[in-house]
């Protein structure tokens, strides 16, 4: 359920954590209900790089910048082909956006892509209550889902985990592609696709490297048919103790005596 984004900032809201604090503030982006592992981010910028990053897939990203929104959105700056977060958290949306770049704002894109968020809150508050008491389960409701605070607790609470989820595979890319190198090639490294941002292999090949970038069900048979000189495990989503797959086709590269690397998920599976 979606509403015209002028509209939408007079539609009532509600956040509740599974330990039963609320806040209220007003829609923004599409309205409904959404779920997922409340976080935080600190960035005072970037926030496309962010809503993009398939590492906070199933999540609910707590901005803590005041003013969001400022520069509207392009089709320039995503780390992948869709908004991955499942819910956001501001506290100013910016009401017009000032860039050269901009081809919209970025609550119409949220609504757009279906994206429930929620504004005019203290996030500050919230997110020194995740920082105390951890991350946890959230629910964003606005418009007609607005109802009982206990109905909406009770619905909080019985979401998923993220502890034991497996989401790299949801993420990851399907089939094998490169990224050239740009300039004098120097190197080949195997990406292991757990979630991987663009950027990434983008700036690897700034840098003469040819980059064979993999699906997370990558073995070390598919890593060594591309004759690497290193294996980069990626960032992603999800609970690494679940990633069996990847820890042994790391152990098999760690064998071998390949050079190794990586971020986020890909540090956590070392």
């Amino acid at each position: 359920m979606t509403t015209s984004t002028r509209a939408t900032a007079k539609v009532p809201a509600v956040l509740v954590l599974e330990d039963g604090r609320t806040f209220s503030g007003r829609a923004y982006g599409a309205v409904g209900e959404t779920f997922g592992e409340a976080v935080f981010s600190t960035g005072m910028s970037g926030y496309q790089e962010t809503l993009t990053d398939p590492s906070y897939h199933r999540q609910v990203v707590v901005m803590t910048s005041p003013h969001v929104g400022n520069t509207g959105v392009n089709d320039d700056d995503p780390e992948s082909g869709r908004i991955w977060v499942s819910g956001y958290v501001v506290r100013d949306p910016a009401r017009v956006s000032s860039n050269w770049r901009a081809t919209r704002t970025l609550d119409e894109e949220l609504e757009r892509q279906g994206v429930v968020g929620i504004s005019g809150i203290d996030t500050r508050a919230l997110t020194r209550h995740l920082r105390e008491r951890g991350a946890m389960r959230v629910g964003i409701f606005s418009g007609d889902a607005v109802a009982d605070g206990a109905t909406l607790l009770a619905k909080v609470q019985a979401q998923p985990q993220m502890k034991g989820a497996n989401l790299a595979a949801e993420v990851a890319t399907k089939e094998a592609y490169v990224v050239p190198a740009i300039g004098e090639k120097k190197f080949t490294v195997a990406a292991v696709d757990l979630g991987i941002k663009g950027m990434t292999p983008h700036r690897m090949a700034e840098r003469g490297i040819e980059v064979h970038v993999l699906p997370a069900t990558a073995t070390a048979e598919d890593i060594y048919a591309v004759n690497p000189d290193g294996v980069f495990f990626s960032n992603g989503p999800g609970d690494p103790a679940t990633a069996d797959g990847p820890v042994a086709v790391m152990r098999a590269v760690l064998e071998r005596g390949t050079p190794l690397f990586g971020i986020c998920f890909g540090n956590q599976i070392l």
